[in-house]
């Protein structure tokens, strides 16, 4: 499936494990069954309104680095007051325009680029995706990997959210389907695959305007899940955080704009992807 210490020793053997976890199958099927435990929804499918935090001082967006039960994360953290995440998509499929997520943040000016959404043998999304307003994809309403929404209103609101009715995303401006997710609202999901190994993606919130987004070592989803509920890798608590597509496609560039940076971590047999989040000041 097209489903992470950062030293150089540490990223060549990701790749090679994530090689073994992340190949193409068949479409739909095959791809639930990379995600065995989690295929039995233990939880109903409601989208639930975020819960806002209170507000912070503005800050700048950094980048962020911690390791928790024995995962590495690495990422940025920013203010979605001044910043905004972008959905950007490939419609004639992976790699079709960007090769990687370096080649899309230089072309858009982009401060952050990482993977997002899963996508099919074929290249095309596992899912709804929305860019500007303009729909690519069908709603997964059944498959794990399309159980947790990241969407921007057409008020500029990010949020993370279960996945509910499609009608409910129908105005959102910009949106991928994604998942499962790890918290929600401050708590840990259960019955997530505690035997499938690999980096992951991931985007968390503390429920208001302070966002994370980045990568992990190899892990499963169970141990994530449960490192996330125990210590936030970003400087305040998460109230919700969802998992992106892994494995061979992580794929994170964050550009020299932001301090430390620029800073490139993808794997050497990294799989081209469908379609990015790129973060861009308001």
């Amino acid at each position: 499936m097209n489903m992470r210490r950062p030293l150089a020793s540490f990223f060549i053997s990701s790749a090679a494990f994530s090689f073994l976890s992340c190949q193409p199958a068949a479409p739909l099927t095959a791809h639930l069954e990379t995600q065995s435990p989690l295929q039995t929804v233990t939880i109903p499918f409601a989208h639930s309104v975020p819960v806002h935090a209170p507000s912070s001082p503005l800050s700048a967006p950094s980048i962020v680095r911690k390791t928790i039960h024995n995962i590495d994360f690495e990422g940025v953290a920013f203010d979605a007051r001044s910043h905004r995440l972008l959905v950007v998509d490939q419609p004639n499929g992976p790699s079709s325009a960007f090769n990687t997520a370096r080649d899309l943040a230089t072309s858009h000016g982009a401060l952050v680029a990482i993977n997002a959404g899963f996508f099919t043998p074929e290249g095309n999304p596992l899912g709804l995706v929305i860019t500007n307003g303009r729909s690519f994809g069908t709603w997964n309403s059944a498959s794990s990997l399309g159980s947790g929404i990241f969407s921007e209103s057409s008020s500029g609101e990010l949020s993370i959210s279960r996945r509910g009715s499609a009608s409910a995303f129908q105005s959102a401006r910009e949106l991928i389907q994604a998942g499962p997710l790890l918290i929600e609202n401050g708590r840990s999901i259960g019955g997530l695959d505690a035997e499938k190994t690999a980096v992951r993606s991931i985007i968390l919130s503390d429920g208001g305007t302070r966002w994370w987004i980045g990568r992990t070592s190899l892990c499963t989803l169970s141990a994530l899940g449960a490192a996330l509920a125990a210590h936030s890798p970003a400087p305040w608590p998460i109230r919700q955080a969802l998992n992106l597509d892994g494995g061979r496609s992580t794929d994170l560039f964050v550009s020299m704009k932001i301090p430390g940076g620029p800073l490139e971590r993808r794997g050497i047999l990294n799989r081209p992807v469908r379609n990015f989040l790129i973060l861009r000041p308001r």
